[in-house]
């Protein structure tokens, strides 16, 4: 297998580009690399939050190959400790950054579960957003999304951990009422991409089953994403610190990929992708 960089996809607005479709397109998953322009994110906070800093991690990520470039202005780690901010301190982050981030080349996500900041990055030339709440915590954001015509992440969530629930019936219902959200606003199904939430409302041993039965999340017909890099669920097996669980991340990866996994929101970008171009040379030799 070629291991060259992927080239870039053009943003959304490109003419005749359909964004989504294209990355589904390629043999292994597409990565999605996070940007965090925030003081407070889980693994990075406060590394990226300078625009010269955010754009040198973007262009270290693109020269990696990643496909997707990921940017959040508000922390949404997956656990307590995580400040909720307003639409304008957002706002405030994005803005110094996001035009020239666009103008690398490379398809832009949007990281945010406000519909004001997503209108913005998107009338920026972002071409995807990204919901971890799954359409169902801001009701703007469905219709915005609907007439932007964009792709939309959405991400399973909770808004407290039960280690007593059904994690996967509790997903299962989740994704569903989001999909009717979305089918009343006009969201073409063929822009949706499902996001299990790996550490979002779930215990450790929770996020393990989902990534250990994201097959039975094809029943919605929908790609799926998943993010399980440098989770804490990583650490409940082998103790570590977020920075220490590369290892653990690529194992999740790469299983997430085997079963059916089409997009791989990552950290790492370099060391995910040539996991997933070493593993499908292996696999295409059967």
């Amino acid at each position: 297998m070629n291991a060259s960089p992927s080239p870039s996809v053009p943003a959304a607005g490109s003419a005749g580009t359909d964004v989504l479709r294209t990355l589904l397109e390629r043999p292994i998953p597409a990565v999605m690399g996070v940007l965090n322009v925030t003081p407070d994110s889980f693994s990075d906070g406060g590394e990226f939050i300078a625009p010269e800093q955010a754009l040198a991690r973007a262009r270290a990520m693109i020269e990696a190959g990643v496909d997707i470039i990921d940017i959040g202005a508000e922390s949404t780690r997956p656990y307590k400790g995580a400040q909720p901010v307003t639409a304008a301190d957002e706002l405030a982050r994005l803005k110094p950054v996001l035009a020239e981030l666009v103008a690398l080349g490379v398809p832009v996500s949007i990281d945010s579960m406000k519909a004001e900041v997503v209108a913005f990055a998107l009338d920026q030339g972002a071409a995807i957003a990204n919901d971890v709440w799954g359409l169902q915590r801001d009701a703007g954001m469905a219709p915005l999304v609907a007439a932007k015509g964009v792709p939309v992440i959405v991400m399973h969530n909770r808004d407290s951990v039960d280690a007593a629930i059904d994690i996967i019936a509790d997903m299962k219902a989740f994704f569903q009422r989001s999909l009717e959200i979305a089918a009343k606003a006009g969201v073409a199904r063929d822009k949706i991409v499902l996001d299990p939430g790996i550490g979002f409302g779930k215990t450790a041993e929770q996020s393990m089953t989902a990534l250990a039965r994201l097959r039975e999340f094809d029943m919605f017909g929908l790609p799926i994403l998943v993010g399980a890099s440098r989770k804490r669920f990583i650490a409940s097996v082998s103790p570590s610190e977020p920075k220490d669980r590369l290892a653990g991340s690529i194992a999740a990866h790469l299983i997430a990929a085997q079963r059916g996994a089409k997009i791989i929101r990552t950290h790492d970008v370099a060391e995910t992708l040539q996991a997933l171009r070493v593993a499908h040379a292996i696999e295409s030799k059967q």
